[in-house]
Formats: C-alpha cells, structure tokens, sequence
C-alpha cells in the first residue's frame, strides 16, 4: 500500500501528460502529493520528505510552464520534475536522513529499527532510487538532445528505472534478513 501511495502522484503526471497539457498534469500531480500527506497525518502517520519534496517540485515546475515557459516540451518538463525529485532523493541523504528511512520506521517494529544494519539498508536503498531518478533524467536527456527518438523510448527507460528501484527496495529487505539472519534478542544494546 505504501509504495502505492508513493508512486500514484507519479503516474497521476506521467499519464496524462501524453493527452492534457503540462501545466494540467503538473498541477493534478501535486494536489494528488497534497492529498497522499493530509492522508497519512489522518492516519497517525509523519509527513515525509518524498511527500513535501515532491509537492514543491510538481508545484514549481507547474508555476515555471504556467507563468514562464508555456512551451516548454514535455520532455523537457519531465526533465524538471526528475531532476527536482533527483534533488529531493539525494538531499535527503546529505542531510543525514534518507527519505525511506521515514516509510520503513513505520513498517517495521522497534526492535528491527534498532538493528545495527538497518539505518544503512535504507541508505542503500535511497541510494537506488538516486540512481534511478539519474537514469529517467538521461533518458528525458536522450530525448530532448536526439532528434527523431521515439517518444515511448524515454517511457520506457522511466518505467524501468522506478520498477527497478521498487523491486529493489523490496528485496533489498529480504536479502539483508537472509544474509544476516535475525541478531537474538540479547544481541541488541541495552537488552541484557
């Protein structure tokens, strides 16, 4: 359900920016990211940083196409978008807290989070979705700089960037679980 809620504002921009305007898209995207945060404060959850992150950068975005380029291409804004969302990812890790951290404190219970290995599984894991959000910028690239290139192309390397980065943050866990094993209870600090 998570990564659903995550991902819904994503496609709610990506889809119907083939068949409405930009701007259209831009601001649907960002009333669906408002509409994620007021959902999860009324379930007793924490505003994220993806969330509000993402709510500034389809808002900007949307303010830059309505009021300064209206004819800015579609893959130049979708440029703007993953190179705003790239910024949100990656800042969250300079400052010491990645984005996922904020998901999976939610998910797990108290004694998982206190794991030594668990603060840098979900570095590694937003490290991934740095990386995909570098290669739907290349391909939104690809598409500006190289005439001719079939729009699908550029859908195509973006959908197999955010799936890739969805399978990996699902299996990441396990794999960690299945390396390591789970520590006994006495092996946590402060648990003697």
């Amino acid at each position: 359900m998570t990564i659903l809620l995550i991902l819904v504002p994503y496609g709610a921009f990506a889809f119907p920016i083939l068949v409405a305007s930009s701007a259209a898209s831009l601001f649907t995207a960002a009333a669906i990211c408002l509409a994620v945060i007021v959902y999860d404060f009324a379930c007793g959850r924490s505003m994220k940083i993806l969330g509000v992150g993402s709510v500034l950068v389809f808002s900007a975005v949307y303010f830059y196409v309505e009021w300064i380029d209206p004819a800015l291409s579609v893959s130049g804004v979708k440029f703007a978008v993953d190179a705003g969302i790239f910024l949100v990812t990656l800042g969250s890790i300079v400052i010491g807290k990645p984005f996922t951290l904020q998901y999976a404190l939610e998910a797990v219970d108290a004694e998982t989070a206190k794991l030594p290995g668990f603060i840098r599984a979900n570095y590694t894991i937003t490290w991934a979705w740095v990386f995909a959000m570098l290669l739907m910028m290349a391909g939104n690239v690809a598409l500006i700089y190289v005439p001719g290139l079939p729009l699908w192309s550029g859908l195509l390397v973006a959908f197999a960037a955010r799936n890739s980065a969805v399978y990996f943050t699902k299996w990441y866990p396990e794999y960690r679980k299945a390396k390591y094993g789970t520590p006994p209870a006495n092996a946590l600090p402060g648990t003697h």
